[in-house]
């Protein structure tokens, strides 16, 4: 396990994949530690075992295969997720009180930076109204129903906050086996797939994106990010 202390977020990158519950049970702890003032804020990067979580949303018919992998109550916002080998996730435990108390504000800091990372690798990532998570555009696939474009998932977001400090966080796929997420409906949207950035064409490794999420964290979650800017 490596860590970074020289800024105010302590930054953790783990290497192999760490269990749900022990990460559950560093959350809580660092949390506790936030609020009481004896912790730093942390973002932590660490790559899962197959596993699929449920959010607070999650609806039971959307685990299609619930003997597939182990599957967790995460206790946080959105419905089913899959984490695993060759995805990123990132915990976020950050105090959102000092930081605006606004939460849509905070959630929104967070998909620019997802979107801001996307970018480095020249990938456009998109937000969609009512739909969680970050798109992007796959115009060499059918198109839609309604004549769209046909669009994929590459990052999925749900956090929970106690007395204004945030945990869990993302997750963006750099090469999963994507066939992992046919075992449920992720987030509940049946009408779109998922991909990653191995999957877009791009030659992308975990410590590249690393680099590219510590690049523009501090931009992103101080809202001075302008994201997909119009043409």
């Amino acid at each position: 396990m490596k860590q970074d202390a020289e800024s105010m977020v302590e930054w953790i990158v783990s290497d192999g994949l760490t269990d749900y519950e022990a990460a559950l049970d560093f959350m809580e702890a660092r949390v506790e530690g936030i609020i009481d003032g004896t912790a730093q804020e942390c973002v932590w990067l660490l790559e899962h075992p197959p596993l699929y979580t449920a959010g607070t949303s999650a609806r039971a018919e959307d685990l299609i295969d619930p003997h597939r992998f182990p599957v967790y109550e995460a206790r946080r916002g959105g419905e089913y997720t899959y984490h695993g080998p060759g995805q990123r996730v990132v915990y976020v435990m950050l105090d959102v009180g000092k930081r605006g108390r606004d939460v849509r504000a905070f959630v929104k800091d967070l998909e620019n930076w997802i979107i801001a990372t996307l970018d480095r690798f020249s990938v456009r990532g998109e937000i969609r109204d009512g739909r969680v998570g970050v798109w992007v555009q796959r115009p060499e696939k059918p198109t839609q129903a309604d004549g769209q474009p046909a669009e994929d998932k590459i990052a999925a977001l749900g956090i929970r906050l106690r007395k204004w400090v945030s945990f869990h966080g993302l997750s963006i796929n750099v090469d999963p086996d994507l066939e992992h997420f046919d075992g449920i409906v992720p987030c509940g949207i049946k009408a779109h797939g998922v991909t990653s950035l191995v999957d877009l064409g791009l030659p992308v490794t975990m410590t590249d994106l690393d680099v590219a999420l510590r690049q523009t964290f501090d931009a992103a979650m101080c809202g001075d990010l302008v994201v997909n800017p119009p043409a």
